[in-house]
């Protein structure tokens, strides 16, 4: 009787989160004690809003500012549409594995395994790569800090080489990954300043640049002006170019599921997983637009801003646009540089998360045996109770991707492609399912979208179809093989050998997530 009644008293103190994750059939092995804020401080990192910076220069250059500034308003619009599919899933299926997690259970026992092992992979792809790209961000913004601090282009400024590019590419990932290992707590703390950075840190530049960048392009320019580059893109069609204008927003716009990584370690994680996503989702749409439009208004001259003989060595289209404001108006570039630190701290951050989340990711799937060797990675640290091994192995990855720095200029748009393909793709897998899978099939968590989830989903689903095919295409015409988008030939052969395992060994014992123990009557 008594004992009863202990087991009673303990199910009604224990966390939404965790007693819907034994439900699941999954025992509580990380540690539960992040709140709300601490989740969105990680989630809202895992975006930044100066992520696309990189982008702008290309993005401008294909359609012009109407294009770059309004397709960003279209991405937003229907990422909520991603958004708000990914929350309900999310409140009903609070897991660190999250979207193969979410992939197996909607799809069913038949179909279950195979969605599972595509949604795990493409999500693994998605998020290493991610690593990857914001460490290529984030060095080429210290190259720009570094080549202004010493003088510019032009003054006999040092500019980083690619072995020292490739250094602090790597040098980044090894410090996120050793911060990495200490307990999430500390992660927490970082990405707590993070979003004050950011959200600080991004006002001052918003509101500051277009002043000091007196005069400022007119509204009409910003707004309405549409002009392509076919002499420099060689792309003659405009839709097309206006496809390519947009790449910018649809990469800036992921990541928001990173509160779902985090879900087995946040309290009330059916509930505040969902918030996190959305609230992400929605800072980033006003800071991220509020950021372009300041970038597009303080512009002197489009055209040098490419020029490679100008201060940055047109490598950075930003960084001229900072230094072509500041040293017009106080003969320095003292502001630029300030600002473009803003802007590199941003990225250390970013890349802080997006480490975080790839490790969980890493981490879930070693638990469910779904990589080579998943008892070394699926280890979680006795006493900071963290994934550490999937933490190198992600690095590890992540290091060899920028390998090829040392020979390439496109690295980054490939880096860039198949992060998006892959992480962004990976939320098509449990859409799809949700969308066709019978409604009295699903448990619905506190957040939970009713009738309206066919059209949500449907919408969600074919805009994440339509973003996955226009990273596949060429950038720059004609084709040439130093300016080749490689990320469709990478995908190609990464998918080929994953579908190949599957097929000839893999559908043979993985069954998706596996349980820790068998769940309970009436558990669903």
């Amino acid at each position: 009787m008594n004992t009863n009644v202990g087991i009673g008293q303990q199910t009604l103190e224990m966390d939404s989160g965790e007693k819907r994750l034994h439900e699941l059939g999954y025992k509580q092995e990380l540690r539960r004690e992040m709140t709300l804020f601490k989740t969105l401080a990680i989630t809202f990192s895992s975006i930044a809003v100066f992520s696309g910076t990189p982008l702008y220069g290309p993005s401008l250059r294909y359609a012009g500012p109407a294009s770059l500034i309004w397709g960003w308003v279209v991405v937003t619009f229907f990422t909520w549409f991603v958004g708000l599919a990914l929350a309900e899933i999310c409140s009903s299926f609070p897991t660190t594995g999250s979207l193969y997690f979410w992939a197996a259970h909607l799809a069913g026992p038949k179909w279950g395994p195979f969605a599972s092992w595509c949604c795990a992979w493409l999500e693994t792809i998605g998020v290493v790569s991610g690593m990857g790209a914001q460490a290529y961000s984030g060095a080429q913004a210290l190259q720009m800090i570094i080549l202004l601090s010493t003088g510019t282009n032009k003054g006999g400024g040092y500019f980083a080489p690619r072995s020292v590019f490739l250094a602090i590419y790597m040098g980044l990932i090894i410090i996120w990954s050793v911060l990495n290992t200490f307990a999430l707590n500390l992660i927490a703390f970082l990405d707590i300043i993070s979003i004050w950075w950011q959200v600080i840190g991004g006002m001052v530049v918003i509101i500051t640049l277009p002043i000091v960048a007196q005069p400022t392009k007119p509204a009409s320019y910003v707004f309405t002006h549409f002009e392509t580059s076919p002499e420099s893109t060689g792309i003659q069609s405009k839709p097309y170019a206006i496809i390519l204008s947009v790449l910018l927003s649809s990469y800036s716009l992921y990541g928001y599921d990173t509160a779902a990584h985090l879900t087995e370690e946040t309290k009330g994680a059916d509930r505040t997983g969902p918030i996190a996503i959305l609230s992400s989702i929605g800072i980033v749409t006003l800071f991220g637009w509020a950021y372009y439009l300041a970038l597009t208004f303080s512009i002197h001259d489009l055209n040098y801003l490419y020029d490679a003989n100008n201060e940055t060595a047109g490598a950075l289209v930003p960084a001229q646009i900072l230094y072509d404001a500041f040293h017009g108006r106080f003969n320095n570039s003292a502001g630029a540089i300030m600002f473009l630190c803003i802007i590199w701290v941003s990225y250390f951050f970013c890349g802080l998360s997006v480490t975080t989340s790839a490790a969980r990711v890493v981490y879930a799937l070693s638990r469910d045996r779904g990589i080579p060797f998943s008892p070394i990675w699926r280890r979680v640290h006795p006493k900071r109770k963290v994934p550490t091994n999937a933490v190198w192995l992600c690095a590890a990855i992540s290091i060899i991707l920028g390998l090829p720095i040392l020979k390439f200029d496109v690295v980054f748009t490939a880096i860039i492609s198949i992060s998006t393909i892959g992480w962004v793709g990976g939320f098509a897998v449990p859409i799809f399912a949700r969308l066709v899978m019978a409604e009295e099939n699903f448990k619905p968590g506190p957040f939970y979208l009713g009738k309206a989830r066919r059209p949500i989903c449907l919408v969600a689903f074919l805009w994440i179809c339509y973003t996955c095919s226009t990273f596949l295409l060429p950038t720059t015409y004609p084709l040439q093989w130093k300016t080749f988008n490689y990320a469709p030939i990478a995908l190609a052969v990464a998918l080929t050998l994953i579908m190949l395992w599957w097929f000839l060994d893999a559908r043979k014992w993985f069954k998706g997530p596996v349980r820790d123990f068998e769940k309970q009557d009436g558990d669903i």
